[in-house]
């Protein structure tokens, strides 16, 4: 009886926590890599093409013969870019500086300046105004009038387009739960879908050019449109719409009445961002051909002419806050409504005045239309940078070199083989086995559809060598992100001095901080991953700053009065209390990294950045590159469900 009793008692079991089980299959791919590595890589020359590389060339043929016979072409997408070809010559037409084969415009520089102070005042402030003409008469002396106005009739544009078409859908969005649930997976692939990847495609409708360049802006910039003024109509008081309904008001009078007014600021706030957004997906649209400072940039990239291309990234920044700091005073204005000084009406009427005679003497005389040769600004600019470079090549040199032969020889060479010379079959195994383990069978079926779709791009190899610099540059990006984030967020000084620099290294282009660092470690895979780290690192210090601030006062209070020191207060309490924001900063630091893939095939990190590149410049390649984009928006969906899956959030509840 004894016996049986005893059988019948379940004997406890070994059970494995999942990052033991994590490092089981990393141990077991590597034990199995070492026999196996070399063969079954799906290797590919860069000259070589597959059939669907040949097969997209042939439709870019195709529709490179048809463009001016096809009804599509002819009724459809001729006609988009003849309008939109058209409203950005109309806006350069006003503001462009006169010059061989371009027109006197109506607004000189000096109606320019006056216009845009004007507006900065009557929107904002005189600090706003001194600010904004400031600032463009900066990018006269800087020797780069013509190219700011270029950018700028690019951004007026997009932003123009983009508030007419996001506005609206915005609107319904937040009256339509229905609408909104089908409207939010559309907007979270176009934000997740790296910038540069979408470029070719619209080259193969709309040719190279500011069309295509307006349409790519747009694309990126109207998201935070539609999602900032659904949120603003949405977080409209339910007490305020439901006393307007109450006196019999139709729904068109409600909108009109409660939510838009009510709503104004918010949507004031997402047309700063939808600013932010177009005047930073302009700069990397010069790629297909868009006029501005961008192309500036670029041609410095190419020569390596670190001066030029620091003139122009300042002159792109000074742009960005001169938007911004227009846009948010207006933001305020809109919340101090009522407050109106009662001599601003008289002011403002002398100061349209004022205004309309700098208009008309710029659109007069010669010395108000064309900014006065005085680029000494720039030359000084250029010069100075390039000293700088000089000193940080000359002085610097073994730092840099010994911290780009740490990164390459003990991280990126390491996983780049394992990932590279790994049979492909196992690569899929592993990769489908780890989202199985970390996130649910609905994870591992999409990564193991991710994989077998870049299976058929035919860029395995690339797609592997792409993988491995990122994984390396989100790696350091979280280094970054915990030690940094940890430090702001126990520290307030520390969070005021550092998050301007943060702000900083978010508005500035991506191309503007390539050059010095080409300079500085030369055109190597790290130069890639330094830039990628620059452009990510920002977002996921702040979000892990702000997920270590939101931890309770007193649970940390609790644990230093039981005894805890520093060290013990940042490892046992505030990082694992602030789990999700570090699972939310490694998500947000993937998807940031990833949008820089196709910048580091520009200085050097090969695979599909360079496919991409070499899609843009070289027809017998455009298949190649087409599908290079396909394999980085693959790569970006399985690596974004993973890290989601990784969420405390989404993690499933276990039974006790």
């Amino acid at each position: 009886m004894t016996t049986t009793t005893a059988a019948a008692v379940p004997r406890p079991g070994i059970r494995l926590s999942k990052p033991v089980k994590v490092a089981a299959i990393l141990v077991a791919w590597v034990l199995i890599w070492i026999p196996t590595h070399g063969t079954h890589t799906l290797s590919l020359s860069p000259a070589d093409l597959t059939p669907l590389h040949e097969w997209l060339n042939e439709v870019n043929d195709t529709v490179g013969a048809n463009r001016n016979s096809s009804p599509i072409f002819l009724y459809f997408f001729n006609e988009i870019r003849a309008g939109i070809d058209a409203l950005v010559t109309f806006v350069q037409a006003l503001i462009s500086q006169p010059s061989f084969g371009r027109p006197v415009p109506v607004l000189g520089w000096l109606g320019v300046v006056a216009v845009v102070a004007y507006i900065s005042w009557f929107f904002g402030n005189w600090r706003v105004a001194l600010l904004a003409a400031g600032g463009f008469v900066f990018f006269g002396l800087q020797g780069l009038w013509q190219e700011s106005m270029d950018t700028l009739a690019l951004t007026l544009s997009a932003v123009a387009i983009s508030l007419l078409i996001g506005i609206p859908l915005g609107i319904w969005a937040g009256l339509s739960d229905r609408f909104n649930a089908l409207v939010t997976p559309v907007l979270d692939f176009m934000q997740t879908m790296p910038t540069f990847v979408y470029l070719a495609p619209l080259t193969l409708l709309f040719l190279i050019g500011p069309a295509s360049a307006t349409i790519a802006t747009l694309i990126y910039a109207m998201p935070p449109a539609i999602r900032i003024t659904a949120h603003a109509i949405r977080s409209v008081p339910r007490a305020a719409v439901e006393a307007t309904d109450s006196l019999g008001a139709t729904g068109r009078q409600t909108l009109t009445g409660v939510l838009l007014p009510l709503s104004k600021r918010t949507i004031v706030l997402g047309v700063n961002q939808t600013i932010m957004a177009a005047l930073s997906m302009v700069t990397i649209a010069a790629l297909i051909d868009a006029p501005g400072l961008g192309k500036t940039v670029i041609k410095a990239l190419q020569t390596l002419d670190v001066g030029t291309a620091f003139n122009a990234g300042l002159a792109i920044v000074v742009m960005a806050i001169v938007l911004d700091r227009v846009t948010t005073a207006a933001s305020n204005r809109v919340r101090q409504v009522g407050t109106t000084h009662r001599f601003r009406r008289p002011v403002a009427a002398g100061l349209g005045v004022l205004t309309a005679i700098c208009c008309y003497m710029s659109y007069t005389y010669v010395w108000a239309a064309e900014f006065p040769d005085q680029a000494g600004v720039g030359r000084a600019i250029s010069r100075g940078a390039d000293e700088v470079t000089l000193w940080a090549q000359t002085e610097l040199s073994t730092a840099t070199e010994a911290i780009k032969n740490l990164v390459t020889f003990a991280l990126l060479n390491p996983l780049q083989s394992l990932l590279v010379e790994s049979p492909w079959w196992l690569v899929g195994a592993v990769v489908v086995l780890l989202a199985a383990l970390i996130g649910t069978v609905r994870t591992a079926v999409t990564t193991a559809a991710c994989v077998a779709l870049l299976i058929g791009t035919g860029l395995w190899q690339d797609s592997m060598t792409t993988l491995a610099m990122t994984i390396v540059a989100t790696l350091l990006v979280m280094v970054l992100g915990v030690v940094v984030g940890v430090w702001m967020g126990r520290n307030r000084f520390a969070d005021r001095i550092i998050r301007p620099a943060l702000d900083a290294g978010q508005t500035m282009p991506a191309f503007v901080y390539l050059v010095p660092f080409l300079a500085l470690f030369s055109a190597t895979r790290f130069t890639a991953i330094v830039a990628a780290v620059v452009f990510a690192a920002p977002v996921a210090i702040k979000i892990v700053a702000d997920g270590v601030r939101g931890i309770s006062a007193t649970t940390v209070e609790a644990a230093t009065a039981a005894g805890s020191n520093t060290w013990q207060l940042i490892t046992k309490v505030q990082l694992p209390m602030a789990r999700s924001s570090l699972t939310l900063a490694a998500n947000q630091g993937l998807i940031y990294v990833l949008s820089m893939v196709v910048v580091g095939g520009l200085v050097g990190a090969g695979a599909l950045g360079y496919d991409v590149v070499a899609g843009f410049s070289q027809g017998q390649l455009y298949g190649k590159g087409l599908a290079a984009g396909a394999a980085i928006v693959l790569l970006g969906i399985m690596l974004d469900r993973i890290a989601r899956a990784s969420s405390p959030s989404n993690s499933p509840k276990g039974h006790r």
